[in-house]
């Protein structure tokens, strides 16, 4: 609880009388008052969309006063628990948010979750308007037997694990098999491949977290796999991401030559980005290396690889039952081409042995309140540009407006065109913002009753 207080009282305060709220454990933001006409606008959500959000209305409304509600005790949400702790250069993000936040018209409220302790029609009653930004705090699963298994993970848990996210930091993956399959072939799981096999030393240099330092210290994982449903020509990392893993040290690539059939004639019809992505990833798998590359590839302790048009059908199981010992995969072949090609799954298999399964195949937004419209099979709240359907003064932004896709510069684009809409809205009258709203003081009185929540002042 000290941490917490020490934290928002430098972070948010900046000096300035405040209010420190201890919520179910937790802390918010200050107080202040402000013009009773302001427009008062509520975001659900301290990630990236939230506060992209935030920072496009106030900047651009002189008079809008915003109040941020989070479910985790502190601010920022993906870029604090989901950016590898190896790539501080994306949480830098993370400076311009808190200039946002030390606003006087801005107020974050932490450990705040919206749809148990508050509903969303008691915020649209105290607010002007509401924006959903909640992100997307789901996994997709793999829809095969097995996969409850322990050693199956999925890659937010384990992402939430090595970056401290206080829901996973009892996660404690078994890291004493030599070989680990990570199902899903973007960022994220290269993320993954890369904090398992990174040196000790390089990952003492980062922020990841000490126990999932040391465990990792500890670790016998020296393989590991990349597994795709598509071919080459469709994988979804980037470039950058990539180029990490190729010279990742103490490692060497060890692809299958067999997957990368046909792909060079077809790159000549393929756009320049996933062309320069594609041809380093055929350098890396079938031309023979420099002498100085082939002496590091000969003394590497570990190794990675990308398993294409591969799909999983059953986790195996050890002995006992109780524990993944392997994964059982389906070869495919593609219907079509290029990034519309389909996998169809064939009747070849092959097994994998393996102690530690991670599912990276994509996050998922979920509904958090009956009252908003939720669309289940695209798992987005459903929307024209930011305004949520049959649904006045409701807004979203983010991965729960688009579902989880893009970077940090999608997001913050997304969010922009949200808070535009929003402006949009109260300058056409659309949103009626005449009316006198008691924003977070009414909000602060019914968490009191329902918490027995404290207020601290400073």
């Amino acid at each position: 609880m000290t941490s917490y207080k020490l934290l928002f009282s430098g972070l948010w305060t900046s000096g300035r009388s405040s209010w420190i709220n201890q919520l179910h454990g937790g802390v918010s933001g200050r107080c202040r008052s402000s013009s009773s006409f302001s427009p008062r606008v509520c975001i659900v959500g301290g990630g990236p969309a939230g506060f992209y959000t935030a920072q496009h209305l106030i900047r651009a409304r002189q008079d809008a006063v915003v109040d941020i509600y989070e479910r985790l005790p502190v601010p920022f949400g993906l870029v604090r628990f989901g950016v590898a702790p190896d790539h501080p250069e994306v949480k830098n993000v993370m400076n311009t948010f808190t200039q946002t936040a030390k606003l006087s018209r801005c107020s974050f409220y932490g450990n705040v979750n919206v749809g148990k302790d508050v509903s969303v029609e008691e915020l649209q009653q105290a607010y002007h308007a509401v924006v959903l930004s909640y992100g997307a705090e789901g996994n997709r699963t793999m829809g095969v037997p097995g996969e409850d298994l322990a050693g199956v993970h999925s890659a937010k848990d384990f992402v939430g694990w090595y970056n401290g996210l206080p829901s996973c930091r009892k996660l404690s993956p078994d890291l004493g098999c030599e070989t680990a399959v990570i199902l899903g072939q973007g960022n994220v799981a290269l993320d993954i491949a890369r904090i398992l096999l990174s040196p000790i030393d390089l990952l003492k240099k980062t922020d990841i977290t000490q126990p999932a330092l040391e465990a990792l210290a500890e670790s016998r994982v020296r393989r590991v796999l990349i597994v795709g449903r598509r071919g080459p020509i469709q994988i979804a990392c980037t470039i950058k991401e990539l180029r990490e893993m190729v010279k990742l040290p103490d490692t060497r690539p060890e692809m299958l030559a067999a997957d990368f059939e046909g792909v060079a004639e077809a790159l000549k019809d393929v756009p320049r980005p996933r062309k320069r992505l594609t041809e380093l990833l055929v350098k890396t798998a079938l031309e023979a290396p420099d002498e100085k590359e082939q002496e590091r590839r000969r003394k590497a302790s570990r190794s990675w690889a990308f398993r294409f048009y591969r799909s999983p059908v059953e986790i195996l199981t050890s002995p006992e039952g109780t524990r993944a010992a392997g994964i059982r995969l389906a070869v495919n072949r593609l219907e079509g081409s290029g990034e519309g090609a389909r996998a169809v799954l064939t009747s070849e298999v092959e097994d994998v042995a393996c102690g530690l399964i991670i599912s990276s195949i994509g996050y998922k937004s979920i509904s958090i309140d009956p009252s908003v419209p939720f669309d289940n099979r695209k798992a987005v709240v459903p929307n024209e540009m930011g305004r949520v359907q049959q649904a006045a003064g409701l807004y979203c932004s983010g991965w729960v407006k688009t579902g989880p896709t893009g970077v940090i510069a999608t997001t913050m684009n997304n969010s922009f065109d949200t808070a535009r809409s929003l402006m949009d809205d109260i300058d056409s009258g659309t949103l009626d913002v005449s009316a006198v709203k008691p924003g977070a003081q009414s909000i602060r009185g019914l968490l009191e009753t329902r918490a027995n929540v404290m207020f601290l002042q400073e």
